[in-house]
């Protein structure tokens, strides 16, 4: 006698609207098979500090911190005991940054070499903790010194008041280093800021870094596409992209057209065809992944050398979390990557 079986459910086939839109039924989507048991876990200690906090909001105020400060807390923590490193206050062209410096010393090969990190946090937040976070690691794997950039904030900076204090210490840098020895890099807005810096030195006449790295980030105004519909319905952090108007709502943006090259360099192939080489690097439950890969393909066609690198199943800015083997992974390429086009210049 055969084993019984549950009656199969029903088939529900995407339904497509005549304007391309999909109709997707619910479904289970598994962790992904390509990614590791403590990328698993991390999503569940995340969505559960997300969970709590919205629970609790005043937690944030209480304790003086931002909700994403809190959010990242962990992270933060982890970061100085994984990758201790010397940090020092400074002021850069005028502008506030912290310097972050290998506890043995800078070896010989990068004495001359310098990176420059820009923090995420939406153009509102991020400083100090986000550009402890981003700088430690890379600093240590690297051991290379890291320049991190206390650059203005919404709401009492708008654009380009960022793109101006990058602008500002890189100049100030170029003193004392050639301009193919410094590498820029960011993450989520700090990645946008970066490519939005390339296109401030090509308005203002400063040359280009050696290269930079665009993480969690895209070279247009937002995160669009399939990703910016589809990780907001997945527990993601930003929320469904709102229809493109002429203007951006964003309290640092307002006034700025988003069809402006100093906002978004993919307005313009003629200012990409001037990029250095670029990095670009984040995961396939981003809310930046369409926008990242598509910026990818505008720079190769515009003649860059321009590197995609995805993490299956891995969110917006994971690399904040250095227990992560994909993190662990994240740190090691990019500093390569800075290495190799550094090394280029010798």
């Amino acid at each position: 006698m055969s084993e019984a079986h549950p009656p199969a459910a029903p088939q529900t086939r995407p339904l497509l609207d005549a304007d391309g839109s999909l109709n997707i039924p619910p479904f289970r989507l598994p962790f992904s098979q390509y990614a590791s048991a403590e990328a698993m876990a991390e999503q569940a200690g995340r969505l559960a500090r997300l969970a709590e906090l919205s629970r609790s909001p005043q937690l944030a105020p209480a304790s003086g911190l931002t909700e994403p400060d809190l959010l990242h807390k962990p992270w933060f923590e982890a970061q100085w005991r994984r990758y201790p490193a010397d940090m020092a206050a400074d002021q850069i062209g005028g502008v506030e940054v912290q310097v972050f410096t290998p506890n043995g010393g800078v070896p010989a090969r990068n004495r001359d070499r310098v990176l420059v990190n820009l923090h995420g946090g939406g153009f509102m937040h991020g400083w100090p903790f986000g550009s402890q976070i981003e700088s430690l690691p890379i600093c240590s794997v690297g051991e290379i010194k890291v320049i991190s950039v206390n650059y203005r904030l919404a709401p009492g900076a708008r654009f380009p008041a960022a793109s101006e204090d990058v602008a500002a210490v890189y100049a100030a840098l170029l003193d004392t280093y050639e301009p193919s020895k410094i590498g820029i890099y960011g993450m989520s807005a700090g990645g946008m800021l970066a490519a939005q810096a390339i296109a401030w030195f090509d308005k203002v006449g400063l040359p280009n870094p050696a290269a930079i790295g665009v993480v969690s980030a895209t070279l247009s105004d937002g995160f669009g596409g399939d990703s910016g519909h589809i990780t907001p319905r997945m527990g993601g952090y930003f929320p469904v992209p709102e229809p493109p108007t002429a203007e951006i709502n964003h309290p640092y943006f307002f006034g700025a057209k988003r069809t402006d090259p100093l906002v978004a360099p993919l307005n313009s192939v003629e200012l990409l065809r001037r990029f250095p080489p670029t990095l670009i690097a984040t995961g396939t439950r981003a809310g930046d992944m369409s926008g990242s890969a598509y910026s990818h393909i505008q720079l190769v066609k515009a003649g860059v050398d321009a590197r995609l690198y995805l993490w299956d199943a891995l969110e917006h800015c994971f690399m904040f979390n250095p227990e992560l083997p994909e993190s662990q992974d994240f740190y090691d390429i990019l500093t390569r990557f800075f290495d190799e086009a550094m090394a280029q210049h010798a």
